[in-house]
């Protein structure tokens, strides 16, 4: 009588462990706190001093978090994770908390109307409102960030409005004022009629499509130099220049007519319009908006028309004549070769006017309306009633040639996206132009990434000679500059300033707006002494928010006495290049620009510290566009958010069997996923979220999960303190799996040092996707699950090292499930390295990879084996597809080698080498090698499948057949013997294995199994 049916799956050694296929939201808070907070303080109580600092661009406190903010924070995190194993990194993040935006904020929860200010409006109480906005936002935002799996120090982070943020500012603006670099002047700058303030360039975004209506417009000229006079055949007085404006509300502020001496003139006759100058090239285009013909009278040279004036008969009839001046700026591309020039509405036109003693005049108001003083415009805007009400006047006066409209690239306020002005007012600037020769040697030592964004930064600070520091607003740090009561005249030099610091230090900044205007308190001593009284009064311009944020290198820490604050990364997005970036280069630069006093070899004396960047490597990233490359909107309804990437709420759901009922279940990853995501971008460009990409990167993560659930499942039982023998015992299969860890782990940890995070995702998916699920880990399986002790001991062993390399190259990215994977580690090899992975220093490779192993293993064996192999499994498939064959195992392999004449025979060679493993390699039940065509064993088989292969130019024909043994019930090879029944069938290694279980553990034949 037969006993029960034998259960062979009692003498499998299965993979055990519990680690889930995908994560908890439950678990989430500790490993967060794990590897953020924890890891942080570890590092830094580990080292005295910081081995890499990244110092944070400052986000602006005023919304809530995109995915813009997840892009750069990732970014900066990963980079500090790299460079952890290394030392110590030093992170301390940062807020931007002054300015417009907040301050818009507040008037709107005042009741206020939006964008303004007013006279009337309590400063006290803007401040107060803005205060409370931007720190419960950066406590909002500080928590987002939290939730990224962000390690900084957050206990001591920094924002623009703490009071030792704000000395430390108005330091470094002493030591400009110190320096020169500081000055006041009425002229020219963009304002912005809706937040009435100054911006500067970095506060602007060009719209292309801008319409404005432009005009050709004729001034009679007045008078000429004698040589012209005599040239011309009609009077002076008879001939009107052709200027063409997009700007007609600024003729009221015209003071000149500028001109290029090198250009042609043509003299030419209208019907409507009489005699009219303009360039020769612009004749035509001056035709077409005519809609008549123009007769050319006479051609006159640029240079001619020098000391020519003309009179204005619109809105100054009475004022002397105006000169036409020679203009490098002019040019004939478009217009007419003639500029109308306003010294109170264009920067060049200031500078024109300036060396030629005409000063600017600006009649608009800080809404963008003209002032009083001309009757028929006062009151109206400037952009529109003004811009038409100035066109209608010419018009009456016939001084109006042509009207059309005209579309260009015009600024914008990028914070109420309004269209801007060019407005002259009185205003503080930073002379960067005096600083510009050495901000852009001190950009020579830094490394960018990319390499083209060095140039970007270059072109910014080559075409800024100076910059509007001064803003019309409440909420920001004060220009300490005092006013004389009587003549308005400022005062602002080094010792004002200090004093001033000094009474803030000890009243606080809103003392400067709380105190009495009169209070003498804030006046240097020397000057109240001198006076007897006060007479000086506190300015009301704050500083442009580019300048508190462009100081932020104050509160890293000093790194020597000549170089100070250096961080050796920033990473901003691409529009920092005009912002953030340059203002940080400027205010550095010019904070050191000074000559030390040190002895160099040759003896004492003086030499010159040449100013530094504040950055040693400066890094930019593009932005986060939509699936279709455009700018995410919540107008368009585009926008897609860190949390849903991060609760997978993107992805269709997948479905799941709960409680017996099919349920919709969401395959949310955590911070992980959004981690993995900013990882796979290449940063250097815009990058795009895109649900194809995010299910990209949930599948990699769900692959690395499925694959340390093997791996500890493997190792369940695995002590890595008794594979000392390792090294001698390893067949070439274990080896060649070292050799391509070797490989991946040196490729992504160049990638890594690099910053191309992109690539070392694409080299460890790879790896995971090829080296491992569909080479390593299928070859293994049978030993690992039906092997000797010996033989599972090799295997644990290559797999323990598996696990510790592919931890490390995870973690920068994924730091989440790297300790979650800790969690679940077998006990023996925790009491082995009870490190956990993120505090392991990095060494160099410990891989037992040495060409003293076993057998000799080259690297470039390793491409022809799996050329053969993917042979081999194309011979399986075209068996599998008629049905002959289903698992692999159900095969046998023959390797049929053609001999030749000549000596070598490489192929030959290397299937010999390893000929012991090509079993395992294969994953068949038996392989042969023969040589010269003794294809006799095919001629039982009643199947066979054959392939090509080539193998350093020796063919060699893969025959993939019949096996010819039975199957063994233990490990499904078919190496058991024909002669037994079949449900005793066990092939000789498995017979020998559960001898050796039947001696070890006998129990387990008690029941259920029989031999």
């Amino acid at each position: 009588m037969l006993g029960p049916k034998p259960s062979w799956k009692r003498t499998l050694h299965l993979p055990k462990s519990t680690f889930p296929p995908r994560p908890k939201v439950s678990d989430r808070p500790t490993y967060i706190k794990r590897c953020t907070d924890d890891l942080y303080k570890w590092q830094k109580d580990r080292h005295p001093t910081p081995t890499f600092t990244l110092h944070d661009g400052p986000p602006y406190a005023n919304g809530d978090l995109h995915i813009g903010h997840a892009l750069n924070k990732i970014l900066k995190d990963i980079t500090c994770r790299v460079h952890l194993r290394e030392g110590r990194v030093d992170w301390v993040p940062g807020w931007d908390c002054h300015g417009l935006p907040i301050e818009l904020k507040a008037l709107q929860e005042q009741g206020k109307k939006p964008g303004i200010l007013t006279e009337k409006a309590d400063p006290v109480n803007i401040r107060n409102a803005a205060r409370k906005l931007a720190v419960k936002t950066v406590e909002k935002q500080k928590k987002s960030f939290r939730e990224w799996a962000i390690m900084a120090d957050w206990d001591s982070a920094w924002t623009t409005m703490d009071k030792g943020f704000e000395i430390e500012q108005l330091h470094v603006f002493k030591e400009m004022v110190k320096k020169g670099l500081i000055y006041r002047r009425f002229k020219p700058v963009y304002w912005s009629p809706s937040s009435r303030t100054a911006l500067a360039e970095a506060e602007l975004e060009y719209r292309e499509d801008h319409m404005s209506t432009a005009a050709f417009i004729k001034y009679p000229l007045h008078d000429c130099s004698e040589a012209l006079k005599e040239k011309l055949n009609i009077n002076i007085k008879c001939l009107s220049a052709a200027i063409w404006t997009t700007t007609p509300w600024t003729l009221p502020a015209n003071r000149a007519i500028a001109f290029h001496k090198d250009i042609d003139y043509e003299i030419v006759h209208s019907a409507a319009h009489g005699y009219i100058l303009l360039a020769a090239s612009r004749v035509d285009e001056l035709r077409r908006h005519c809609k008549e013909g123009l007769k050319t009278l006479l051609s006159i040279q640029g240079r001619e028309i020098n000391g020519m004036t003309y009179r204005s008969p619109v809105f100054d009839s009475q004022a002397s004549p105006r000169p036409l001046l020679h203009g490098d700026f002019v040019t004939e591309g478009s217009g007419s070769g003639l500029v109308h020039v306003a010294p109170g509405h264009g920067m060049e036109d200031y500078e024109l006017c300036l060396n030629h003693g005409i000063p600017a005049f600006a009649p608009v108001d800080d809404e963008g309306c003209f002032v009083d003083g001309i009757e028929w415009l006062s009151g109206q805007d400037v952009l529109t009633t003004g811009n038409e009400s100035v066109l209608k006047r010419l018009s009456d006066l016939d001084c109006l040639i042509a009207r059309h409209d005209y579309k260009h690239k015009y600024p914008y306020d990028w914070r109420s996206k309004q269209p801007v002005i060019v407005r002259a007012t009185a205003q503080w600037f930073a002379n960067v132009g005096d600083i510009q020769e050495s901000a852009l040697e001190a950009l020579d030592s830094v490394k960018f990434i990319p390499t083209s964004s060095k140039t970007r930064l270059q072109t910014f600070v080559k075409n800024r000679n100076e910059w509007c520091i001064s803003r019309q607003r409440a909420w920001g740090v004060p220009i300490p500059a005092l006013y004389n009561i009587e003549t308005d005249e400022a005062l602002l030099t080094e010792t004002s300033v200090s004093h001033i610091t000094s009474v803030i230090k000890e009243r606080g900044i809103d003392a400067w707006w709380t105190d009495n205007e009169m209070d003498p308190a804030w006046t240097p001593p020397p000057l109240r002494s001198h006076q007897g009284e006060t007479k000086y009064r506190r300015g009301k311009d704050t500083m442009d928010v580019w300048f508190d944020s462009g100081t932020s290198w104050t509160q890293m820490q000093r790194v020597s006495e000549n170089h100070t604050h250096i961080a050796d990364c920033y990473i901003e997005g691409t529009d920092q290049h005009r912002g953030w970036f340059q203002s940080s280069l400027l205010t550095h630069v010019a904070y050191q620009r000074e000559t030390a006093q040190i002895e160099p070899e040759g003896g004492p004396g003086s030499v010159q510290i040449l100013p530094s960047a504040p950055y040693k490597n400066l890094i930019t990233h593009g932005f986060a566009l939509d699936q279709d490359g455009r700018k995410m909107s919540k107008s368009v309804g585009n926008v897609v958010s860190p949390s849903e990437i991060m609760e997978g709420t993107l992805l269709p759901p997948t479905k799941k069997k709960i409680n017996g009922a099919m349920t919709e279940i969401r395959d949310g990853m955590g911070p992980d996923a959004l981690r993995l995501w900013v990882a796979s971008c290449d940063y250097t460009t815009d990058v795009r979220v895109s649900r194809t990409m995010l299910q990209a990167v949930n599948g990699s993560l769900s692959k690395y999960r499925v694959t340390f659930k093997l791996l500890l499942g493997i190792l369940n039982d695995f002590d890595p303190s008794k594979c000392s023998s390792f090294r001698e015992q390893a067949s070439s299969i274990h080896q060649i799996a070292l050799l391509q860890l070797l490989e991946v782990k040196s490729s992504v940890e160049k990638h890594y040092r690099s910053m191309e995070f992109n690539r070392a995702m694409a080299n460890i998916n790879a790896y995971v996707n090829t080296n491992l699920s569909s080479f390593y880990f299928e070859s293994i399986k049978d030993v690992a699950y039906c092997g000797t002790i010996q033989e599972r001991a090799q295997v644990q062993a290559t797999l323990y090292w598996i696990l510790t390399e592919l931890q490390q190259m995870l973690l920068p990215v994924t730091p989440l499930l790297i300790e979650e994977v800790w969690d679940y580690t077998p006990k023996l090899i925790k009491d082995y390295n009870p490190t956990p992975p993120a505090m392991r220093l990095r060494k160099n490779s410990s891989l037992p990879v040495q060409q003293d192993m076993g057998k000799l293993l080259s690297k470039s064996d390793i491409p022809l084996l799996m050329r053969a192999l993917a042979a081999v499994r194309n011979g399986q498939e075209a068996a599998r597809n008629d049905k002959k064959m289903g698992d692999s195992l159900q095969s046998y392999v023959m390797l049929e080698i053609n001999p030749m004449l000549e000596a070598k025979t490489p192929a030959l060679d290397l299937l010999r080498r390893y000929q012991d493993d090509l079993e395992t390699l294969f994953v068949v039940s038996h392989v042969s090698i023969v040589e010269g065509g003794n294809l006799s064993k095919l001629d039982k088989a009643r199947w066979s499948y054959n392939t090509d292969c080539d193998i350093q130019g020796q063919m060699i024909r893969i025959h993939v057949h019949e096996p010819e043994q039975a199957k063994c019930n233990r490990c499904w090879r078919y190496k058991a013997p024909l002669d037994i029944p079949k449900e005793d069938a066990l092939c000789r290694r498995c017979a020998l294995v559960v001898d050796d279980l039947k001696d070890r553990t006998p129990g387990l034949f008690e029941y259920g199994l029989r031999t």
